[in-house]
C-alpha cells in the first residue's frame, strides 16, 4: 500500500550536501588544490568561530596593509551604495558584513596567487575577466531581486567556476591536454575520465570546504541544470546565477556571437522576473565601475570585452639572469646596468627599497643586487622583506656596502644576503661574484625541474589511484556507489548520528517485477531499466542523500539528518517519480514501479537492527501488492 504521509517535499537542508563522490577521493586532492594565503586562512578560521567579534577580525586584517586597503576599497565601491566614506576596517565589516569580508579576503588571496600559472592551455587572464564579469552581474541582479546579500553574491560570482582553476593548478600538463581536446560537456566527460572528477564538482567541494553557505552550494548545482524546477529561494538564486553566467558570456563575446546570445539572455532574464529594461540596465552597469572593481581585486583594468595577459619579463635562458639593481645613486645604477646588459643579462633598476620590493614580488628576478643605505627602505630591510615573501630562498641577493666590519657583515648575512661586494664596486669582482651566484641559481633551477618532474609523476599516480578507488566504490552499470561503499558510508553516518544525536533514516528499495523484464525483453533491457531508475532516484532525492545500488534490482538510500516522517515523504517522492517517469525506449508489459521499506535510527538500537527493520518493511510492501512505502516505526 502507498504511504498516507505523502505531501510537500522535505526541505530540511543538510550541511553535508556535497556530491557523495567527494568522500571517496577528497583526501588525495587537497594538497594540490588552490589554497588561501596565510592571512586569508587565518581570517577564514577566525570568522568561523562562534565567539568572533568584528574588532578581532579587524585587528587580524590590519596586519596586512595591502589587504586592508583593498577591503576598504571594496566597502567604498559604488555598487555598495555607501552613503559616507568608510575609513576603517571595523566600519567596513559593519557595513559589508562579516561573511562578505571573509569570502572577499579568500577571493583576493586566490587571485593574487593564480593570476598566471603553469597550465599552458588555460587562459588565466580570460578566466579572471569572466569571473569578475559574472560577479558584477550577480551582485547587480541580487540587488534588484533580493535572494542573498549582494556583497556575498559578488564573492560567489568570483569563485563560481574555481574548479577549472583547481584542475589547472593541480594537474597543469594533463589539464592542458584536456583543454586542447574538448570543451563543454565533452570536457566534463574527459575530466571525469582523467581525474575521476570534474570542474563543477570540484567547485562545490572547495566552496563547501571554505565555509560558503549551503544555499550557495545548492543553488550553484541547480544553476548548471537545463531546467530549474525549484520555486523556493534556492531555485530563484540558481536562476540568478545562470543569468549572471549568461551576462558574463555575452559581455565578453565578440560579434556576431554576442548577437546570437541575446535571445538566450532575454529568456534567462524573464525566468528571473526581469524585463527588457531591467536587462538593459544590467548590461549597462559594469563599464561605469569596471575600473574600480579591477583595481580593488587586482586584475588588469581593461574593458570587459577581454584583456591581455599581464606582462612578463622576457624569457630567460639558463645562461643569462634576470637581475634587479637597487641603488639610490643614478650614476651607479646606469653604470652597472650597462655592464650587466653587455653580458646579456636582463636588468631592471630601482632607486629605493620599496619600489625594488614591489618589482621583485611581481616579476620575481633571479638575482637582486642592492645598496645598503637607501631611503625609505634600506638594503637590509629589503633583504628581510624578500626572505619573508613568497620568493623566500628563490632569489640570490648581493649586498653593495662600504663597510667591511665584522659586525656589519654578520648583520647583513643574518638578514639573508648570499654575498657582498665592497663599494665602489670593481666590475671584475662584481661579475665574478655574479658568476658564482649564477652557478647556485643554475643548480636551483635543475632541482626545480627535477622536483616538477617528480610532482608530475606523483600527480599522475594520485589520479590513477583516485580512478581505481572510485572504480572500487562505484557500480559500473549505473554509476551509483556500490554495496561496499554503501556499507562503509552507512557505518560513518550511524557513528555521526549517535555522536551528535542526529536522526538517520534509510530506504531499502526493490524494483517490482524486475525479473520479468529480463525474461521477456532480455538483459540489455533490464540494464536500461536499472540505469533509468538509478537516474530518477538520484534526481529526486536531496544532494545530501546517498543513493547506492546493493546488487540486482535492490537499492539503498541513506538519508542523513532526517527522522521517520520526513523520510516517509522522501520515500513517497521516490516511489512516485519511478512510477511516473517510465523508460521511454522500453516497451514494458507493466509499468516500472518500486517497493520501499523505511527505517530510522530513533527506533533502532544498532545499525544491524536499522537494516533489518528497513528490510522487513520492504518485505511487507511486497506482501501487500508492491509499489508502495512502509515505515518500520508504524
Amino acid at each position: 500500500m502507498k504511504s498516507p504521509s505523502a505531501g510537500a517535499p522535505d526541505r530540511h537542508a543538510s550541511s553535508r550536501s556535497v556530491p557523495d563522490r567527494w568522500n571517496m577521493h577528497k583526501p588525495m586532492l587537497c594538497d594540490s588544490l588552490p589554497t588561501a594565503s596565510r592571512t586569508a586562512a587565518a581570517i577564514l578560521n577566525l570568522a568561523q568561530r562562534e565567539d568572533v567579534t568584528a574588532e578581532a577580525l579587524a585587528q587580524l586584517i590590519q596586519t596586512d596593509p595591502a589587504l586592508t586597503g583593498r577591503i576598504l576599497r571594496f566597502a567604498n565601491a559604488p555598487a555598495q551604495g555607501t552613503r559616507r566614506p568608510v575609513a576603517s576596517v571595523i566600519d567596513a565589516i559593519d557595513l559589508v558584513g562579516l561573511p562578505a569580508v571573509r569570502q572577499f579576503a579568500l577571493s583576493l588571496s586566490l587571485i593574487d596567487a593564480h593570476r598566471e600559472g603553469r597550465c599552458e592551455a588555460f587562459d588565466y587572464a580570460a578566466y579572471w575577466q569572466k569571473s569578475l564579469a559574472r560577479a558584477v552581474a550577480l551582485q547587480s541582479i541580487t540587488a534588484q531581486a533580493s535572494t542573498v546579500a549582494p556583497k556575498e553574491a559578488f564573492t560567489l560570482g568570483l569563485l563560481a567556476d574555481v574548479g577549472r582553476l583547481a584542475l589547472a593548478t593541480a594537474w597543469p600538463e594533463e589539464y592542458s591536454e584536456c583543454l586542447r581536446k574538448a570543451d563543454g560537456e565533452a570536457l566534463i566527460a574527459l575530466e571525469r575520465e582523467r581525474f575521476a572528477t570534474d570542474h563543477d564538482e570540484l567547485t562545490r567541494m572547495l566552496l563547501t570546504d571554505w565555509g560558503f553557505p549551503q544555499v550557495f552550494i545548492d543553488a550553484l548545482q541547480l544553476s548548471q541544470q537545463d531546467e530549474i524546477r525549484d520555486e523556493g529561494r534556492t531555485g530563484r538564486f540558481a536562476r540568478q546565477l545562470a543569468l549572471a553566467q549568461h551576462i558574463a558570456d555575452h559581455r565578453l563575446a565578440e560579434e556576431p556571437r554576442r548577437a546570437a546570445l541575446s535571445p538566450l539572455l532575454r529568456a534567462e532574464a524573464r525566468r528571473c522576473g526581469l524585463g527588457d529594461e531591467d536587462l538593459a540596465r544590467l548590461l549597462a552597469d559594469p563599464p561605469a565601475d569596471w575600473l574600480d572593481w579591477t583595481r580593488t581585486i587586482g586584475l588588469p583594468g581593461d574593458a570587459p570585452t577581454g584583456g591581455a595577459e599581464p606582462s612578463r619579463p622576457p624569457p630567460q635562458t639558463d645562461e643569462k639572469l634576470h637581475v634587479l639593481l637597487a641603488d639610490d645613486d643614478p650614476i651607479m645604477l646606469a653604470r652597472l646596468s650597462r655592464q650587466l646588459e653587455a653580458d646579456g643579462h636582463h636588468v631592471a633598476s630601482r632607486r629605493d627599497g620599496e619600489t625594488a620590493l614591489a618589482y621583485a614580488l611581481e616579476h620575481q628576478p633571479e638575482m637582486v643586487i642592492t645598496d645598503w643605505h637607501m631611503k625609505p627602505m634600506n638594503g637590509l630591510e629589503l633583504c628581510r622583506a624578500l626572505r619573508e615573501s613568497a620568493l623566500g630562498g628563490n632569489v640570490y641577493i648581493v649586498m653593495l656596502t662600504a663597510s667591511e666590519s665584522e659586525d656589519a657583515l654578520v648583520e647583513a648575512f643574518g638578514a639573508g644576503i648570499d654575498d657582498y661586494v665592497i663599494k665602489p664596486p670593481s666590475v671584475r669582482v662584481l661579475k665574478a661574484r655574479i658568476r658564482a651566484g649564477q652557478r647556485i641559481i643554475t643548480l636551483h633551477k635543475k632541482l626545480a625541474r627535477e622536483r616538477k618532474e617528480i610532482e608530475r609523476y606523483s600527480s599522475e599516480l594520485a589520479a590513477a589511484n583516485r580512478r581505481l578507488e572510485l572504480m572500487a566504490h562505484t557500480d559500473q552499470l549505473t554509476g551509483l556507489p556500490n554495496r561496499r561503499y554503501a556499507m562503509d558510508r552507512l557505518e560513518r553516518e550511524w557513528a555521526q548520528a549517535r555522536t551528535f544525536d542526529r536522526p538517520l533514516s534509510i530506504m531499502m528499495l526493490d524494483l517490482d517485477w524486475f525479473k520479468s523484464i529480463n525474461d521477456s525483453l532480455g538483459h540489455d533491457a533490464g540494464d536500461q531499466a536499472l540505469v533509468h531508475a538509478a537516474r530518477v532516484m538520484r534526481e529526486t532525492v536531496r544532494t545530501s542523500d546517498v543513493v547506492c545500488r546493493m546488487g540486482g534490482e535492490e537499492f539503498l538510500i541513506i538519508i542523513p539528518d532526517t527522522a521517520g516522517p520526513a523520510a516517509i515523504q522522501t520515500a513517497e517522492r521516490v516511489r512516485s517519480a519511478v512510477e511516473q517517469q517510465q523508460p521511454a525506449k522500453l516497451k514494458l508489459s507493466r509499468p516500472l514501479t518500486a517497493s520501499i521499506g523505511v527505517a530510522d535510527s530513533t527506533s533502532a538500537p544498532s545499525l544491524k537492527d536499522l537494516l533489518l527493520k528497513a528490510d522487513n518493511a520492504l518485505y511487507q510492501v511486497k506482501q501487500n501488492g508492491r509499489n508502495g512505502v512502509r515505515y518500520a516505526g508504524l
